[in-house]
């Protein structure tokens, strides 16, 4: 059987923390940003871990046990 590729989608998008965790961006801020508040858009600068009914499919998409 050969070796699963890595989605290379995926590996632009997902980082995997120390703890094994995967840290991803927010969406909803490239563009038409002025109809939304400075606090959104303040907010939307932090990373955040994925959802943990996520975690498998994203282990799947970077070829991960």
């Amino acid at each position: 059987m050969p070796k699963m590729k890595t989605n290379c989608s995926a590996k632009k998008r997902f980082k995997k923390t120390a703890s094994g965790l995967f840290k991803r961006e927010k969406a909803y801020k490239s563009h038409i940003l002025t109809k939304k508040s400075r606090k959104t858009k303040r907010n939307l600068r932090q990373s955040t871990t994925v959802h943990s009914a996520d975690v498998k499919r994203v282990k799947g998409m970077l070829a991960q046990a």
